[in-house]
Protein backbone atom coordinates (compact mmCIF):
# COMPACT_ATOMS: atom_id res chain seq x y z
CA UNK A 1 0.00 0.00 0.00
CA UNK A 2 1.27 3.46 -0.88
CA UNK A 3 2.32 5.61 2.07
CA UNK A 4 -0.34 8.16 3.04
CA UNK A 5 0.59 11.75 2.17
CA UNK A 6 0.15 14.09 5.16
CA UNK A 7 0.04 17.89 4.84
CA UNK A 8 -0.27 20.32 7.75
CA UNK A 9 -1.53 23.69 6.57
CA UNK A 10 -1.79 27.21 7.96
CA UNK A 11 1.61 27.20 9.66
CA UNK A 12 2.76 30.60 10.92
CA UNK A 13 5.21 30.05 13.81
CA UNK A 14 8.64 28.41 14.19
CA UNK A 15 7.48 25.95 16.86
CA UNK A 16 4.63 24.72 14.66
CA UNK A 17 6.94 24.37 11.65
CA UNK A 18 9.40 22.38 13.76
CA UNK A 19 6.63 20.11 15.04
CA UNK A 20 5.48 19.41 11.47
CA UNK A 21 9.00 18.41 10.48
CA UNK A 22 9.81 16.36 13.57
CA UNK A 23 6.52 14.44 13.46
CA UNK A 24 7.15 13.32 9.89
CA UNK A 25 4.66 15.23 7.75
CA UNK A 26 5.19 15.17 3.99
CA UNK A 27 4.17 18.77 3.36
CA UNK A 28 3.78 22.08 5.14
CA UNK A 29 1.33 24.75 3.97
CA UNK A 30 1.48 28.54 4.21
CA UNK A 31 -1.64 30.61 3.59
CA UNK A 32 -1.27 33.75 1.48
CA UNK A 33 -5.00 34.36 0.95
CA UNK A 34 -6.03 37.82 2.22
CA UNK A 35 -8.52 37.74 5.09
CA UNK A 36 -7.47 34.36 6.41
CA UNK A 37 -6.70 34.13 10.16
CA UNK A 38 -3.70 32.02 9.09
CA UNK A 39 -2.28 34.60 6.68
CA UNK A 40 1.52 34.89 6.54
CA UNK A 41 3.77 37.20 4.54
CA UNK A 42 6.16 35.83 1.96
CA UNK A 43 9.30 36.68 3.95
CA UNK A 44 7.76 35.10 7.06
CA UNK A 45 7.10 31.87 5.16
CA UNK A 46 10.62 31.90 3.76
CA UNK A 47 12.09 32.16 7.26
CA UNK A 48 9.90 29.28 8.47
CA UNK A 49 11.11 26.95 5.72
CA UNK A 50 14.78 27.53 6.45
CA UNK A 51 16.19 24.55 8.26
CA UNK A 52 13.34 22.22 7.31
CA UNK A 53 14.34 18.86 5.82
CA UNK A 54 14.61 19.09 2.04
CA UNK A 55 12.12 16.26 1.56
CA UNK A 56 9.24 18.27 3.07
CA UNK A 57 7.11 19.78 0.31
CA UNK A 58 6.47 23.50 0.86
CA UNK A 59 3.05 24.67 -0.33
CA UNK A 60 1.69 28.18 -0.78
CA UNK A 61 -2.10 28.44 -0.55
CA UNK A 62 -3.95 31.12 -2.52
CA UNK A 63 -7.58 31.90 -3.23
CA UNK A 64 -8.92 33.95 -6.16
CA UNK A 65 -5.79 36.06 -6.51
CA UNK A 66 -4.33 37.29 -9.83
CA UNK A 67 -1.92 34.72 -11.21
CA UNK A 68 0.88 37.29 -11.51
CA UNK A 69 0.49 38.05 -7.80
CA UNK A 70 0.48 34.35 -6.96
CA UNK A 71 3.69 33.77 -8.90
CA UNK A 72 5.43 36.75 -7.32
CA UNK A 73 4.55 35.73 -3.77
CA UNK A 74 5.39 32.08 -4.37
CA UNK A 75 8.82 32.99 -5.72
CA UNK A 76 9.59 35.32 -2.82
CA UNK A 77 8.37 32.77 -0.28
CA UNK A 78 10.43 30.02 -1.86
CA UNK A 79 7.62 27.44 -1.93
CA UNK A 80 7.81 24.47 -4.28
CA UNK A 81 4.08 23.99 -4.83
CA UNK A 82 1.11 26.31 -5.29
CA UNK A 83 -2.37 25.33 -4.09
CA UNK A 84 -5.20 27.27 -5.68
CA UNK A 85 -8.45 27.22 -3.76
CA UNK A 86 -10.76 29.36 -5.85
CA UNK A 87 -12.09 29.80 -9.36
CA UNK A 88 -8.75 29.72 -11.14
CA UNK A 89 -8.65 28.54 -14.74
CA UNK A 90 -6.81 25.61 -16.31
CA UNK A 91 -4.58 28.20 -17.94
CA UNK A 92 -3.51 29.44 -14.50
CA UNK A 93 -2.44 25.93 -13.52
CA UNK A 94 -0.61 25.50 -16.83
CA UNK A 95 1.29 28.72 -16.26
CA UNK A 96 2.31 27.73 -12.75
CA UNK A 97 3.66 24.42 -14.03
CA UNK A 98 5.46 26.16 -16.87
CA UNK A 99 7.13 28.39 -14.27
CA UNK A 100 8.40 25.33 -12.40
CA UNK A 101 5.85 24.99 -9.59
CA UNK A 102 3.97 21.90 -8.55
CA UNK A 103 0.23 22.47 -8.27
CA UNK A 104 -2.72 21.35 -6.16
CA UNK A 105 -6.27 22.12 -7.25
CA UNK A 106 -8.41 22.47 -4.12
CA UNK A 107 -12.17 22.28 -4.63
CA UNK A 108 -15.22 21.69 -2.48
CA UNK A 109 -16.75 18.23 -2.52
CA UNK A 110 -19.89 19.59 -4.20
CA UNK A 111 -17.86 21.27 -6.94
CA UNK A 112 -15.79 18.11 -7.34
CA UNK A 113 -18.90 15.97 -7.77
CA UNK A 114 -20.42 18.34 -10.32
CA UNK A 115 -17.24 18.69 -12.35
CA UNK A 116 -16.31 15.02 -12.13
CA UNK A 117 -19.69 13.79 -13.37
CA UNK A 118 -19.56 16.36 -16.18
CA UNK A 119 -16.05 15.26 -17.20
CA UNK A 120 -14.60 18.69 -16.49
CA UNK A 121 -11.58 17.64 -14.42
CA UNK A 122 -8.21 17.02 -16.02
CA UNK A 123 -6.25 13.81 -15.52
CA UNK A 124 -3.13 15.76 -14.57
CA UNK A 125 -4.85 17.61 -11.72
CA UNK A 126 -3.58 16.86 -8.23
CA UNK A 127 -6.85 17.19 -6.37
CA UNK A 128 -7.61 18.27 -2.82
CA UNK A 129 -11.27 17.74 -1.98
CA UNK A 130 -12.54 19.91 0.84
CA UNK A 131 -15.76 20.61 2.68
CA UNK A 132 -18.19 23.17 1.32
CA UNK A 133 -16.73 25.86 3.59
CA UNK A 134 -12.93 25.46 3.73
CA UNK A 135 -11.34 26.10 7.11
CA UNK A 136 -14.62 25.79 9.01
CA UNK A 137 -13.65 22.52 10.64
CA UNK A 138 -16.57 20.54 9.19
CA UNK A 139 -16.43 17.16 7.47
CA UNK A 140 -18.52 16.36 4.40
CA UNK A 141 -20.95 13.58 3.55
CA UNK A 142 -18.95 10.71 1.97
CA UNK A 143 -22.00 9.87 -0.16
CA UNK A 144 -21.15 12.89 -2.31
CA UNK A 145 -18.17 10.95 -3.66
CA UNK A 146 -20.25 7.98 -4.81
CA UNK A 147 -20.23 7.37 -8.54
CA UNK A 148 -17.13 9.49 -9.16
CA UNK A 149 -13.76 8.23 -10.38
CA UNK A 150 -11.38 9.41 -7.69
CA UNK A 151 -7.68 9.44 -8.56
CA UNK A 152 -5.46 7.39 -6.23
CA UNK A 153 -3.52 10.48 -5.20
CA UNK A 154 -6.48 12.62 -4.12
CA UNK A 155 -6.13 14.52 -0.84
CA UNK A 156 -8.88 14.60 1.77
CA UNK A 157 -9.51 17.82 3.72
CA UNK A 158 -12.33 19.31 5.76
CA UNK A 159 -12.96 18.75 9.45
CA UNK A 160 -10.10 16.34 10.05
CA UNK A 161 -8.81 16.01 13.62
CA UNK A 162 -6.49 13.66 15.51
CA UNK A 163 -9.62 11.84 16.69
CA UNK A 164 -11.29 11.16 13.33
CA UNK A 165 -8.53 11.06 10.71
CA UNK A 166 -7.77 7.35 10.99
CA UNK A 167 -11.39 6.30 10.58
CA UNK A 168 -11.99 8.68 7.67
CA UNK A 169 -8.88 7.39 5.90
CA UNK A 170 -10.10 3.82 6.33
CA UNK A 171 -13.55 4.74 5.00
CA UNK A 172 -12.64 7.03 2.09
CA UNK A 173 -9.17 5.68 1.23
CA UNK A 174 -7.62 8.94 0.02
CA UNK A 175 -4.04 9.18 -1.13
CA UNK A 176 -3.41 11.95 1.37
CA UNK A 177 -4.88 14.14 4.10
CA UNK A 178 -4.64 17.88 4.79
CA UNK A 179 -5.46 19.56 8.10
CA UNK A 180 -5.46 23.10 9.41
CA UNK A 181 -8.17 24.02 11.94
CA UNK A 182 -8.20 20.48 13.36
CA UNK A 183 -4.76 20.97 14.90
CA UNK A 184 -5.38 24.40 16.40
CA UNK A 185 -5.68 25.53 20.01
CA UNK A 186 -7.76 28.48 18.81
CA UNK A 187 -8.61 29.89 15.39
CA UNK A 188 -5.35 30.46 13.53
CA UNK A 189 -3.15 29.27 16.42
CA UNK A 190 -1.55 25.85 16.00
CA UNK A 191 -1.15 23.37 18.87
CA UNK A 192 2.09 21.39 18.54
CA UNK A 193 0.70 18.45 20.51
CA UNK A 194 -2.31 18.18 18.20
CA UNK A 195 0.00 18.37 15.17
CA UNK A 196 2.01 15.41 16.50
CA UNK A 197 -1.13 13.48 17.46
CA UNK A 198 -2.71 14.06 14.04
CA UNK A 199 0.30 12.80 12.12
CA UNK A 200 0.62 9.76 14.39
CA UNK A 201 -3.07 8.93 13.93
CA UNK A 202 -2.88 9.33 10.16
CA UNK A 203 0.20 7.13 9.99
CA UNK A 204 -1.48 4.44 12.11
CA UNK A 205 -3.81 3.39 9.28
Amino acid sequence: MTRLFVKICGISTPDAALAVAEAGADAIGFVFAPGSPRLVLDDQALSLTQGLPSEIETVGVFRNQPIDEVLAIARRAGVATVQLHGDESDADFDRLRAEGFGTIRAISVEDYRRRSLAGQLRADDRLLIDAVEPGAGATFDPALLEGTALPESWILAGGLTPDNVAELVRTLQPGGVDVSSGVEASRGVKDVTRIRDFIAAARSV
